[in-house]
């Protein structure tokens, strides 16, 4: 789960073919969601109006060159080559996204409008906020291939072009090329002559290195939080690789590897050796095209999450900006340095003009609602997650991260507890999903039965904030500090200090990892130890350069200083982390055992009513 428990940083997509997907590594795991906001977003024509709006509320009147490019029917006899009409539409929408005096939605929102059942195309345009769609097929046959493509204007059904091209599989890049020139003409877009380059340079020449990149870029994109998330991405990077082998000149699949390894470095395998993998990517690209937005987009994306170097990510999304006028990723990671830097405000507006560009991106809808929840505007992120449901009614982790927001709010854990029992019963396969959220609902309940059970549930999956993840056997200690058995408690952190040690030994210089460890000292009573280590975490997340894992790092602190009996330095540090946009909260704060130690001081009790809901007061 990651709303109130991992709350992974994510985000959207290029406005083209290039992934870079931001299931980043926003915190390494840290953030999400959306406001209906009625006001448009900043920005010209690459950032209309209203995308983040419901359908129902959005408005009717769109720019006149707005576009989105459909996913295309495969005409394949072989289902397997879905892949390859994929990359088709993809390349074209690509193609078009390069041209500034057009709007064009990214690939994220429009591939959840597969062919199939009948489309409205009046319905699929209103939701996207852009006035005309292009609609095809696609047909591979032996070395021949057929693309019909159409464009519409949505307001009124009206068929302004279409074009049949049958041609050998080879010149499949060209006919790409002519479409997206084709469109712009119709549309007339001013195109420059750098865009009329860009949209002419094929991606490749090799038909098998694209359709092995194709596959990769649909398991990458698809990627989740979970076991077999870690694999797509893996396997996603084994395809790639088998592309550039086949074409070491493919410039789109460089591009592609080096966002996945910084994913996998920022999520699963934070290693030095992760994180050369993706500097050799990045360079490569620089190789191939050392002029080109990609290249600089990807560089922005390696300075981010690999180092965390603001300054030169904004640099290098400055240069980008300039030939990637519809990447909804420039807005999402300028947004994100803004959140980091506690500009938080800020963010959000940035995050708003990113679903401007791609307004059915659930994954940016939970980064703006986390936004949201940061700033305890506990009404805002519910309604950003209703607006996520609306594009996922039966997401198990947003049903539970909306219901969480009330027990921020109000501490009212009620509408909590009632969504775990509905998933529990209804879908028995998304329980581990939300087993980090039940289990906090069972300590906030004091509910020792049904925190057990939730920990059984979590298994090797952790709960906490942002990059503070623990484990089940962490759960299991802080279970038996809250019913007091301190025997218990003691042996179950005793159990997990040495893998702890290790995780710090591997990289001692990361504040979040050595923060865990003085948590579990301090439930082992290793009070010097504890306080030393949690001392030197807060100076390795100093708020100023990291917002959100300053904070975190902050706020345990206190905790660990709680459990060693130092009141005076845990109140200050607690202070300190509620004063800052984060995930200290008044429901949290009330309810949660972190805080026993604490509970009766009138300083405490100070803290925790300056965060309470007026109606509550």
């Amino acid at each position: 789960m990651i709303a109130a428990g991992m709350l992974v940083l994510i985000g959207g997509l290029a406005a083209g073919g290039y992934v870079f997907s931001r299931r980043s590594t926003e915190a390494g795991a840290a953030n999400r969601r959306p406001v209906q906001s009625t006001t448009a977003p900043e920005g010209g024509a690459g950032a209309a109006n209203a995308g983040s709006l419901p359908a129902s509320a959005a408005p009717t009147a769109f720019p006149e060159k707005s576009i989105a490019v459909l996913p295309f029917e495969n005409l394949s006899e072989e289902k397997a080559n879905a892949f390859f009409t994929d990359g088709v539409q993809d390349e074209i929408l690509t193609d078009l996204a390069k041209i500034a005096d057009l709007k064009v939605i990214s690939r994220t929102s429009v591939m959840q409008y597969k062919t199939g059942a009948q489309r409205n195309l009046r319905e699929i345009a209103q939701q996207l906020g852009v006035a005309h769609l292009v609609e095809g097929s696609v047909q591979k046959v032996a070395n021949r291939v057929r693309v019909n493509a159409q464009l519409i204007d949505a307001r009124n059904d009206a068929h302004l072009w279409a074009q049949t091209y049958d041609r050998d599989l080879a010149d499949v890049f060209a006919i790409q090329s002519e479409i997206a020139k084709a469109i712009a003409d119709q549309l007339q877009a001013k195109l420059s002559p750098t865009e009329k380059n860009a949209i002419e340079q094929r991606p490749t020449t090799d038909v098998a290195a694209f359709e092995l990149y194709s596959r990769a870029k649909d398991l990458i994109l698809n990627t989740s939080f979970s076991a077999i998330g870690a694999e797509n991405l893996r396997s996603g990077i084994d395809l790639l690789n088998q592309a550039l082998a086949r074409d070491p000149s493919f410039f789109a699949a460089q591009c592609q590897l080096a966002y996945a390894h910084d994913t996998c470095y920022g999520l699963y395998d934070h290693t030095p050796q992760r994180l050369a993998l993706a500097e050799a990517a990045v360079e490569a690209a620089f190789r191939l095209r050392p002029n080109a937005g990609e290249a600089h987009l990807a560089r922005a994306e390696h300075f981010y999450d690999g180092y965390r170097d603001y300054d030169r990510a904004l640099a290098e999304l400055e240069v980008a900006r300039t030939t990637l006028p519809n990447a909804p990723l420039i807005f999402e990671l300028t947004g994100f340095i803004a959140r980091r830097r506690g500009a938080h405000e800020e963010g959000v507006r940035n995050l708003q003009r990113a679903m401007a560009l791609d307004p059915r991106n659930f994954l940016t809808l939970q980064q703006l609602a986390l936004s949201y929840k940061n700033l305890r505007r506990y009404p805002e992120e519910i309604a950003t997650e209703d607006l996520a449901l609306s594009i996922r009614p039966d997401d198990a982790e947003t049903k539970a991260t909306r219901a969480f927001a009330v027990l921020d709010w109000k501490a009212d854990a009620r509408p909590l507890h009632e969504a775990v029992d509905e998933i529990r019963s209804k879908n028995s396969e998304a329980v581990k999903s939300v087993a980090d959220v039940w289990f906090l609902c069972s300590l906030a309940e004091r509910d020792t039965a049904s925190a057990d059970l939730a920990l059984t549930a979590l298994a090797d999956a952790t709960f906490g904030d942002d990059t503070i993840q623990l484990s089940a056997g962490f759960g299991r200690a802080l279970l038996a500090r809250m019913t007091k058995d301190e025997t218990k408690a003691r042996s179950a952190f005793a159990s997990i200090r040495p893998q702890q040690e290790k995780v710090v030994q591997a990289d001692p210089n990361y504040g979040p990892a050595l923060c865990i460890l003085a948590l579990i000292d301090a439930g082992l009573g290793r009070k010097q130890e504890a306080l030393r280590e949690s001392r030197r975490a807060v100076e390795l997340t100093p708020v100023e350069k990291d917002s959100i894992n300053g904070a975190d790092v902050m706020h345990y602190s206190a905790v660990a200083a709680a459990w060693v009996g130092e009141k005076e330095l845990a109140l200050q540090n607690l202070a300190k982390a509620a004063r800052l946009p984060g995930l200290v909260s008044y429901g949290r704060l009330k309810l949660l055992p972190w805080y026993d130690p604490l509970r009766g001081d009138p300083r405490f009790e100070k803290i925790v009513a300056d965060l309470a809901p007026k109606e509550v007061k």
